[in-house]
C-alpha cells in the first residue's frame, strides 16, 4: 500500500478559489450523480449530495455508501451526503427551501469555500476543474453569476397567479395546485426572473439563510406562492438589494443549454449533434443529458480526459492507473484507483477551455463597473 500524503487547502489571493457545489437528484440518479461528481471533483472544493424524498431509503444508503467506500473521497473528506430526504418540486418553492438548505449546510461544513453552485443528476462540465478554478482566481470573489432574462421569463410566467406547492407539507412531491384567485403586483419591491441555476458567492447566499435585514426571509414567503420561484428568488433578491450588492451581478450563469421553441417548453436534452456548440458556447457546463447518452463519453475522452469510472486529472491528480474493477458507483479493488498518486492541491494546471473562460470572465467582470446604473433596470418584470 503506498503512503498518501493528504495536503492542506490554501486559500486567499493569489490561490485558486474554493468551490461549493450541491448536486441534487432523484429517484434513479445514483448512477449520474456519481459520474458527475467523478467528473467535477477537484479536493479544494466542497460537495454537497442529495437525494430527495422520490429515491427510496436503499437509494441514499446506497449514494452514501458509495462516498464512502470511495479511497479519495474518504481521504480529503470533503463530500458529504445530505441523509434526511424531502419532498422538492423544481416548480414549487419547495425548491427554494431545500437550496437556502443546502447552503446553509455548506455554510456550516466549511468555512472556506467562495461560490455556491447548483447542479442537477442531469448537468456535466464542459472542462475541468482546473479550468474553472484557474478562470474564476483573477476574479473578485464578490461577484455573483445569475442569468436574467426579461422576455422570456415575462412569458413563461404568471407572476399574479396563486399557487400552492404541496411538496412543502407532504412527505412525497406532488403536483403544483393552482388557485383559482390572483394577487396585486408587489410594491414594496420589483420583481426579477432568468434561469434558475446559478453560481453565487459564500457572502451572499449567508445573507439570504440568515437574513439579518429580513429582506431575503420575505421574500421566500412572497415565491412560496409563486410558479418556478427559483426562477425569480435570488435574482429578486439580488436586485432589490442596496447599489453595492446589485454591482456584483455578472449577466450570465456559464451554462450551455438548448430551449424548446415554446416559451412554456423544457430544455431539449444535449446529444452529440450539440457538441460543438457546447465547446464553443465557453460555457463551465451544460444539461440536461440522459443517462450514458454517448456524448458524455466524448466530453470525457476529447474535452476533461476522464477515464471510464475514474477521476479527472489535473495538477492535483499526477498519474493515472488502469484498473478495470473499477466503477462509477466508487467500489474499489486492492486500493488501487485511476487517480493513483497526488500532488499539490493548491495549484492548478490550465487547458485551453480554462484560458478562454479566464479571457471572457475578465471581460465580463470588467464590464460590470460600467453597467451599474441600470443592470437591474434593464430587466424589471414588473
Amino acid at each position: 500500500m503506498r503512503k498518501l500524503q493528504i495536503l492542506a487547502w490554501i486559500s486567499g489571493n493569489g490561490y485558486p478559489p474554493i468551490l461549493a457545489y450541491w448536486i441534487c437528484g432523484t429517484n434513479g440518479d445514483i448512477k449520474k450523480m456519481l459520474r458527475l461528481l467523478k467528473a467535477i471533483y477537484h479536493p479544494r472544493n466542497q460537495y454537497l449530495l442529495q437525494l430527495d424524498a422520490d429515491s427510496s431509503d436503499y437509494e441514499r444508503e446506497e449514494l452514501a455508501v458509495s462516498v464512502e467506500s470511495d479511497r479519495v473521497f474518504r481521504s480529503f473528506g470533503n463530500v458529504n451526503v445530505v441523509g434526511k430526504s424531502y419532498a422538492i418540486n423544481q416548480m414549487g418553492g419547495s425548491a427554494v427551501a431545500a437550496t437556502l438548505h443546502a447552503a446553509a449546510l455548506l455554510l456550516k461544513l466549511s468555512i472556506g469555500w467562495d461560490w455556491f453552485i447548483t447542479l442537477s443528476a442531469s448537468d456535466y462540465p464542459l472542462m475541468t476543474q482546473d479550468d474553472l478554478l484557474h478562470a474564476f482566481t483573477f476574479l473578485p470573489r464578490n461577484l455573483n453569476f445569475i442569468l436574467y432574462n426579461r422576455t422570456r421569463w415575462k412569458e413563461r410566467q404568471e407572476i399574479n397567479r396563486v399557487v400552492v406547492d404541496p411538496s412543502l407539507y407532504l412527505q412525497k412531491s406532488a403536483p403544483i395546485m393552482y388557485a383559482v384567485e390572483t394577487r396585486e403586483n408587489p410594491d414594496a419591491f420589483n420583481v426579477f426572473g432568468g434561469s434558475p441555476w446559478v453560481i453565487l458567492t459564500r457572502d451572499f447566499m449567508e445573507y439570504c439563510v440568515k437574513a439579518w435585514d429580513n429582506f431575503p426571509r420575505k421574500l421566500l414567503m412572497y415565491h412560496s406562492n409563486m410558479i418556478n420561484p427559483l426562477e425569480s428568488y435570488f435574482h429578486t433578491v439580488l436586485c432589490n438589494s442596496p447599489p453595492d450588492l446589485q454591482s456584483t451581478i455578472i449577466n450570465n450563469h456559464l451554462r450551455y443549454i438548448v430551449w424548446g421553441s415554446s416559451t412554456d417548453g423544457e430544455p431539449q436534452f444535449l446529444t452529440m449533434s450539440n457538441f460543438e456548440q457546447m465547446l464553443e458556447s465557453k460555457a463551465a457546463f451544460a444539461r440536461p443529458f440522459r443517462e450514458d447518452d454517448p456524448v458524455l463519453d466524448d466530453i470525457d475522452e476529447s474535452v476533461i480526459n476522464r477515464p471510464p469510472g475514474g477521476f479527472v486529472p489535473g495538477e492535483w491528480c499526477s498519474r493515472h492507473e488502469k484498473n478495470n474493477k473499477s466503477f462509477e458507483n466508487g467500489t474499489e479493488a486492492d486500493n488501487e484507483e485511476f487517480c493513483g498518486s497526488w500532488s499539490n492541491i493548491n495549484s492548478v494546471k490550465p487547458g485551453t477551455q480554462g484560458i478562454k473562460l479566464r479571457i471572457l470572465l475578465s471581460k465580463l467582470a470588467a464590464d460590470v463597473g460600467k453597467k451599474r446604473s441600470n443592470q437591474c433596470q434593464n430587466q424589471m418584470v414588473n
